[in-house]
């Protein structure tokens, strides 16, 4: 850890020219000794780190102290700066080497970019914490050694031993044969095979994980997208999925598809422009709740049984504020 935090260190002082000892603690999330003693050890290794003493003083590098990535355009290194923000890496337990990395790219770029590509990339904000309703998305919180053994296993190819907690079932060791991990909306998957048979696993619900020393058993390719597809098709047309008919106002339709499993149909109502749609929901108590959120501005034609739970349930609200 201290050998990427003195690589952060230099490649701090190359971006900002100089900075405090204080500036440089916040930076890196450490005590103002702590950054004392890495400065002390960069000198005695050879870097040219020398202190300027005052009040606007710090630390700085002697001028020429630095590296070029050569062959990067402005709209290339952008790319990679506005990629640096999201925040899938960090379910993968890879974000401080995701930040790390961006500042090597910072560093090593040419001159003639460093400055405009940076700015750039301080005006595009990818994946807010909050939406325009201040509402958070869900977002996986994967413990570091979790993550890196089972990204490990991946990679290598080996078989994973994990204790999972599935839901409503106690927690049990599984061994799996891993595939990839897929990574949406800020949640984490393992594909996996296991016993010949297709799984699918939230990171979030790995209460351990060991990497074995055995090959896994799986295809030596594989298209994830392709297989991500699949598993998802068959989530949505398995278990207690509800399917249901429905008629809404096309103005409120992102937040419908946004919750739904799949839009089966749809089609426009010529009658009064509203739309017309056939929709599967993970089970009843989600399709109540989200024909619920559209409030006047959706209504369920079948099945009967979502028509009279949400009768009964405006009639109790009704009944709660009608005095």
């Amino acid at each position: 850890m201290r050998a990427d935090r003195l690589v952060s260190l230099v490649l701090l002082l190359r971006q900002h020219g100089r900075l405090s000892a204080a500036a440089l603690a916040r930076e890196l999330e450490v005590s103002t000794r702590t950054v004392l003693r890495d400065i002390d050890a960069l000198s005695a290794a050879g870097v040219p780190v020398y202190a300027e003493r005052g009040r606007h003083g710090g630390f700085a590098l002697l001028p020429g102290f630095r590296t070029e990535l050569t062959g990067l355009n402005h709209d290339e290194a952008l790319a990679l700066l506005v990629a640096g923000s999201r925040r899938g890496a960090q379910v993968f337990g890879l974000g401080s080497s995701l930040a790390s990395a961006m500042l090597k790219v910072v560093d090593a770029l040419p001159a003639s970019y460093r400055a405009t590509a940076a700015g750039a990339a301080q005006r595009l904000l990818v994946d807010p914490e909050t939406d325009l309703l201040s509402r958070r998305p869900v977002t996986d919180e994967v413990p570091d050694v979790i993550a890196a053994a089972v990204r490990s296993a991946v990679f290598a190819g080996h078989k994973l031993r994990i204790h999972y907690a599935a839901v409503d079932q106690a927690p049990k060791w599984r061994t799996v044969d891993p595939i990839g991990l897929v990574t949406v909306r800020d949640q984490g998957y393992l594909l996996a095979i296991r016993s010949g048979e297709d799984r699918t696993y939230r990171l979030s619900r790995v209460l351990a994980a060991e990497e074995l020393a055995e090959p896994a058993e799986r295809p030596e390719r594989v298209d994830l997208d392709r297989a991500w597809q699949e598993r998802a098709r068959r989530f949505r047309t398995g278990g207690d999925t509800v399917t249901v008919r429905m008629r809404m106002d096309p103005a409120r339709r992102e937040e419908l598809v946004g919750t739904a499993l799949a839009v089966l149909a749809e089609e426009a109502d010529p009658a009064d422009g509203w739309l017309r749609l056939e929709v599967t929901f993970q089970d009843p108590r989600h399709a109540e709740w989200a024909l619920w959120q559209l409030d006047t501005s959706g209504e369920a034609l079948a099945p009967q049984w979502l028509r009279d739970a949400l009768r009964d349930r405006a009639t109790a609200v009704a009944r709660r504020y009608g005095g």
